[in-house]
């Protein structure tokens, strides 16, 4: 061949070389992201084969009350959680993590819209809108805060390590069960979230991936969760897409730990991701170490006791570091023998991200600060940057080498429990903004097991204002129809603005209510008759005022005149046909018992006499969404007749709402009064037993604690009552109520001299303290209002647009 040809070719050859080369390099590139990313595989069930032999499974936990709780719950929470540390042998690796991290806001923001109707009420509507968007600015809801257990075992293949992690799955689901802790283990789509969200917090496209798209790429799943880049140059910092990040640990020197100190991390306003290595050693290990570092002590002891001899000092003068090492060592060498205690090698680590290096050092410096605070120092990783960002991911491996003893008591102290946040979906109400987190407060009382609900406060600290600020809610989000009990005139400017019907029922007023209403749907039986009749006998004990409630003669007798006096309505069902007052008590007169003549008696002034506003048929619109029946105006001796005369309307438009599948609210203020009476007192335990299964949400509003606590139904209220919003409350009410709802002191500190808006929210077996400040230059805030100095204002602007 000719030499130049030759010569070609061997140049054409070596251009291939060097393109394979390069190629081969630039794989090598491509592939270096993803194998900074520690783990082989990720199964559809969860379980992840991390390296070797080692797998992982993931559970997702959520908050329990434990830093609001009283002193003895927080003793029994750590007892357990406790117990729940010793659950793991030596051979389960386990891992904590508190992740927090800035979220998207549209999640939020979709949970809080209201959009506009275009109709008469938008004004007002969109005005509430703009007030929740500024709740959600002013809250701390854009950061997310979440919390795992990932535990890891030793097995040969998948097929043994399956068994044993579901094993150990449901013993620690049992665990959390027995703390309340909800929780749940997640599949392998939900840990490669955590992932992606951890490598890329500043990605704008929400994680996108299924198994199924994976087989048809080819793409493993390192893939789907990696970011542009990984960049470890510097030793104390590191790189990822345009993320800085930084790993610290934790160097405990503090001789006793405090259970604060995880809560207080856990509170930073700022990207934080925390993690706790934990593995268990074993017992007969642990003693066989301890007892050879005593030995150890004690030799070292000798010495110095023949060095003091031969110097001539006193043998006791040794160096006071030996004699404390020495207390400490056989003090907890007593406990791992005697006590229910075992020894744990933990780490923890600390990975602080930021956009910039300023904004990190600060973040940093922060934490560093509260660590400080608890006599404990925060060290960065000096060239293990890696190594710490790959033990900051809930996979279950440590793959940094620093690690410190601690007992059973001493690790527990890392209590992973704070306050729980209430962030619902769908039709989720606004509370105000959580206390402790400025968080904002957004719950469904319908996801309740029981939604009644109570509204307590003194005079002042804004009780008529949050029930209003509830209706003005509900009445925007959801398609729930409200009816108000008002026996002081409060409630009808709002009830005006939003379109609703106001009642107002007294001696000269001309609307009435007509007590012997009734529809065909009144009773869960074929004889609505049934319950109608309890509400008579109630009507008829109120009205002869009798303190042992009437005979059962007299019960007899009312209950054979009720068939006769709906005779005509049950036949023909029509407006006109309805039985009013003046008709039971002519059937009474017809009865030959003289215990006719005295119910008959009784009534006389009702129906003819000078009280005779409740013996007329209904004139008032009943259907619309909002009903307020006003009845300041009705005087001592027809206000508690009147109260249970609306009770007894509210039972007929629940028993109407529950064939069209729609809730009714129904909120009653003074709420004390009604249980002041025995009749009126029965009635309300009724509604409050049975308006749960028709769609009812009764709403009781009171001042008066100690008068609702004076009531023997007052019991059967609580007891049938997960929602309660309490605000400021009078020192000896105080003491009732903690007894009352086991209100331990520190949560008592925010019903105690608290600002108007401020107090404890009830939500179920969830205690939240609540702020809630509504702007008061908002038109809504005139409408809801009470105090008089804004309501003379109020009337005042009214009258000069009139």
């Amino acid at each position: 061949m000719h030499p130049e040809k030759r010569r070609e070719e061997r140049q054409v050859s070596k251009r291939k070389n060097n393109s394979t080369k390069k190629s081969k390099k630039k794989e090598e590139k491509r592939l270096s992201v993803q194998k900074t990313i520690r783990y082989k595989e990720m199964g559809k069930d969860g379980i992840c084969r991390v390296q070797g032999n080692t797998y992982s499974k993931c559970i997702r936990f959520y908050d329990i009350n434990y830093q609001l709780a009283q002193n003895e719950d927080k003793n029994a929470i750590f007892e357990n959680w406790c117990d729940f540390l010793n659950y793991f042998d030596s051979s389960i690796h386990f891992q904590l993590s508190f992740i927090n991290h800035k979220s998207n806001m549209k999640e939020f923001e979709n949970v809080i819209r209201i959009r506009p109707q275009h109709d008469e009420f938008d004004d007002v509507r969109m005005e509430y809108a703009q007030m929740l968007k500024h709740q959600l600015a002013t809250g701390n809801n854009g950061l997310v805060k979440s919390k795992y257990i990932t535990f890891s075992i030793e097995a040969e293949n998948i097929k043994l390590a399956k068994p044993k992690l579901e094993r150990i799955e449901s013993d620690i689901l049992n665990n959390f069960k027995v703390l309340g802790v909800p929780a749940y283990p997640l599949n392998g789509v939900e840990r490669l979230q955590i992932m992606y969200e951890t490598f890329n917090p500043d990605a704008s496209a929400d994680f996108q991936f299924d198994y199924g798209s994976m087989i048809r790429t080819g793409l493993s799943t390192k893939d789907y969760v990696a970011p542009t880049s990984f960049v470890f140059k510097e030793g104390k910092t590191f790189q990822m897409g345009i993320t800085i990040g930084a790993v610290s640990y934790l160097q405990i020197l503090a001789p006793e730990l405090t259970d604060k100190m995880l809560a207080e991390f856990l509170d930073m306003d700022k990207d934080l991701i925390v993690n706790l290595h934990v593995q268990s050693v074993d017992q007969m290990k642990a003693i066989k170490l301890v007892k050879s570092k005593v030995t150890d002590i004690n030799r070292m002891k000798i010495e110095e006791q023949k060095k003091a001899v031969r110097s001539g000092y006193d043998m006791d003068i040794i160096p006071s570091d030996l004699n404390t090492y020495g207390g400490e060592a056989k003090r907890l060498l007593e406990d791992l023998q005697s006590r229910n205690e075992r020894m744990f090698l933990v780490t923890a680590l600390f990975l602080n991200t930021a956009k910039s290096k300023q904004d990190l050092e600060n973040a940093v410096f922060q934490t560093a600060g509260i660590a400080q605070k608890y006599n404990c120092v925060l060290r960065r990783l000096d060239y293990q940057q890696e190594e710490g960002l790959m033990s900051s991911v809930p996979l279950g491996v440590n793959h940094v080498p620093i690690k410190r003893a601690l007992t059973t008591t001493s690790t527990a102290i890392f209590v992973p429990f704070t306050t729980q946040e209430l962030f619902m979906g769908g039709e989720s109400l606004y509370y105000g903004l959580n206390a402790l987190s400025n968080n904002m407060i957004m719950v469904d009382r319908k996801k309740l097991k029981n939604p009644n609900g109570l509204i307590l406060g003194t005079p002042g600290s804004g009780k008529s204002f949050a029930a209003k600020r509830e209706i003005t809610n509900a009445f925007f989000v959801t398609n729930d129809d409200i009816i108000i009990g008002d026996p002081e005139g409060e409630y009808y400017p709002l009830v005006h603005a939003l379109g609703g019907q106001v009642i107002h029922i007294s001696p000269t007023s001309k609307d009435y209510i007509n007590p012997m209403d009734i529809n065909m749907d009144y009773s869960d039986d074929d004889n609505p008759l049934g319950v109608k009749s309890d509400f008579v006998l109630s009507l008829c004990e109120l009205i002869m005022g009798t303190r042992n409630g009437i005979e059962a003669e007299e019960k007899s007798v009312i209950d054979r005149c009720l068939p006769l006096v709906y005779q005509k309505y049950f036949a023909d069902p029509k407006p006109e046909n309805m039985p009013v007052l003046g008709d039971l008590y002519d059937c009474l007169r017809k009865q030959k018992e003289p215990q006719a003549q005295r119910i008959a008696t009784a009534l006389e002034i009702y129906v003819n006499g000078s009280l005779k506003v409740f013996n007329h048929q209904t004139n008032v619109e009943l259907n619309n969404r909002i009903v307020c029946f006003d009845i300041k105006e009705l005087g001592k001796q027809l206000k508690k007749l009147g109260m249970l005369i609306v009770q007894d309307q509210v039972w007929n438009r629940v028993t109407i709402n529950r064939g069209s599948q729609k809730s009714t609210r129904y909120y009653i203020d003074e709420f004390h009064l009604l249980l002041k009476e025995e009749q009126t007192a029965a009635y309300s335990v009724e509604i409050w037993k049975r308006f749960r299964k028709w769609g009812g949400i009764p709403t009781g509003i009171t001042q008066n604690i100690k008068d609702l606590l004076a009531s023997r139904e007052i019991e059967n209220i609580f007891e049938n009552s997960d929602f309660i919003l309490m605000l400021n409350q009078a020192a000896g009410d105080r003491q009732i109520l903690a007894k009352q709802l086991n209100i331990s002191p520190y949560q008592l500190s925010y019903v105690t001299n608290s600002g108007e808006g401020e107090g404890l929210l009830f939500y179920g077996n969830i205690i939240i303290p609540f702020k809630d400040k509504f702007d008061k230059s908002l038109k809504l805030y005139s409408l809801m209002t009470t105090k008089p100095e804004e309501v003379e204002e109020r009337k005042k602007l009214e009258a000069e647009r009139k």
